[in-house]
């Protein structure tokens, strides 16, 4: 039992946090109800008609690649089935990122920063912090899940269901949120605390996803599949929700009884002691910024593969899929002439590369990381200069995005690839994947001038990124115009393999890119550090 004593201050932390973070806030708030009601109002313009929904139907009941990658097969011939099919998967994976992140950078990096035990030495109760961060964390949910069933609602959609699935991913985002809790009374490193969240999250898609494929009873073990079984705009199921509600408040109440058991600052399960000696790459700018970024390369890594993995084994079935109906058809034949597989591929490998995107600000940003950490001015105290530092950082960066398009080429290919029974595509995709390298890498010299000029707003590139996300997937859906579209570098690449290889657009978003690094860094030596 909490004592009132231990939540002195709740509400001024909350002030605080929502001062401090309210970019953040606004940005996420923002961005996650845009990229679902905009793929709502897609979907409803791709199945204008019954005889549409019921052949798209029809084409996904029984694809098991589909069904694993969006979620179960539920009331598809209704254009409220195919809104939550198409984006309720991935509205939910979203969803639960954004109380992840929030979270434990309101708790765990607090404490590994030392903030919160300066707040600690002021009148504030022992769980003030905790429980701030879970009401904000928790309105940002609500604002989410509003805003979606607002927007659908908006749509026309039917009320019940619109309400239900706003109400879903309020939920969802709640159990993260408290998983995140408990994972920062445990590690007290924040990237373990992101790492074992996203860990679990990942064991809920794939629970989900073969509980789907199956006969469902596997999708009970997962969060997601928890707030699925609701079941938007397929005869609406409201009583599963007490399973997430019932689990966020036992998880919270764990969360508050670890806390008891530690001190601040630490965790339950401390660190090891390490080897004696330092490996000697340690020693070296290069080798120390791969070794603290290997586990975000590893994890988006991973996640591109198995995304490429879930497109490519649909792709051999496409023509199937999109028989019938013309608008769809015209939608999957935009890049002019290709044939539907082509088109549907190379539409497939702008998603993942906008995917891959995230690893790149994700590691570009860990310079304003190790800066706000106060981890940069005891190395630049060094002889080690500022130019060697950064490059270091941006090295890991450019590399890693290289390997990450590699690895969602190499399982868009290799699906397809066995599916077809052709194994010359995993060459042929894993180079049209890589055709996205400069786009990458114009955004990490977006994020690098941002954080060289405007350092406190260096998060913005995340803006820029969801900028390229909403243009390169509902741009000519949406018929968007045409200078607007021009904003997104990925708009000037080509899109392999449904067109032909040119040089002058890669070659010139490559200089760019080098352009807007080169500025970055010479902003960065002039300003003061932190």
């Amino acid at each position: 039992m909490i004592r009132s004593a231990e939540l002195t201050g709740t509400a001024t932390l909350v002030r605080l946090i929502l001062r401090r973070d309210r970019l953040r806030v606004l940005i996420w708030t923002t961005a996650v109800p845009l990229l679902v009601l905009l793929t709502a109002a897609s979907v409803k313009g791709l199945y204008p008609t019954q005889h549409d929904l019921d052949v798209a139907a029809e084409a996904s009941a029984d694809n098991a690649a589909a069904i694993a990658f969006n979620g179960p097969a539920q009331g598809l011939d209704t254009l409220g089935g195919q809104v939550a099919f198409q984006v309720g998967t991935l509205g939910l994976v979203v969803v639960a990122l954004m109380s992840t992140f929030m979270t434990g950078r309101q708790t765990r990096a607090e404490e590994e920063a030392g903030r919160a035990e300066l707040i600690g030495a002021l009148p504030v109760g022992r769980h003030a912090n905790a429980s701030a961060t879970l009401l904000v964390v928790s309105g940002m949910n609500v604002l989410v899940g509003a805003a979606v069933s607002l927007g659908l609602l908006a749509l026309d959609l039917p009320v019940e269901g619109s309400v239900l699935l706003g109400v879903s991913f309020c939920a969802l985002g709640l159990v993260f949120a408290a998983i995140t809790l408990v994972a920062a009374q445990i590690s007290e490193n924040t990237r373990v605390v992101h790492g074992c969240t996203g860990a679990v999250l990942g064991t809920a898609f794939v629970l989900r996803a073969v509980g789907d494929i199956g006969d469902g009873t596997a999708s009970w073990l997962s969060p997601i599949g928890w707030v699925q079984k609701t079941r938007p705009f397929a005869g609406e199921r409201w009583w599963p929700l007490l399973v997430p509600a019932v689990f966020t408040v036992a998880a919270v109440a764990v969360a508050h009884a670890l806390s008891d058991r530690r001190d601040v600052g630490a965790g339950l399960v401390p660190p090891g002691a390490g080897p004696p000696r330092a490996a000697p790459r340690l020693g070296r700018p290069l080798g120390l910024a791969l070794r603290l970024q290997r586990g975000s390369l590893i994890g988006w890594s991973c996640g591109v593969f198995l995304t490429g993995l879930a497109y490519g084994w649909v792709a051999d079935d496409v023509e199937d899929f999109v028989a019938d109906n013309e608008a769809l058809e015209d939608l999957m034949t935009g890049y002019g002439g290709a044939g539907l597989t082509d088109s549907y591929l190379a539409q497939s490998l702008l998603v993942v590369a906008l995917i891959s995107a995230g690893y790149t600000v994700q590691s570009a940003l860990r310079l304003r990381g190790e800066e706000t950490g106060l981890r940069a001015e005891p190395l630049l105290a060094t002889p080690l200069s500022r130019t060697r530092w950064v490059a270091s950082h941006l090295t890991v960066t450019l590399a890693g995005s290289v390997v990450v398009l590699t690895a969602a080429g190499l399982g868009t290919g290799l699906a397809y690839g066995i599916s077809s029974g052709d194994p010359t595509q995993v060459p042929r995709l894993v180079g049209a994947a890589l055709v996205h390298t400069p786009a990458l890498w114009l955004l990490a010299g977006v994020t690098t001038t941002l954080f060289g000029l405007v350092p406190r707003g260096a998060a913005a590139a995340w803006a820029a990124l969801t900028a390229c996300f909403v243009i390169g997937l509902l741009g000519q859906a949406l018929d968007l115009p045409h200078w607007l579209r021009n904003l997104s570098p990925y708009e000037h690449l080509p899109h392999l393999p449904a067109a032909d290889l040119t040089l002058t657009a890669p070659t010139l978003l490559t200089l760019l890119a080098a352009t807007l690094t080169a500025t970055g860094l010479a902003s960065f030596r002039h300003r003061d550090v932190g």
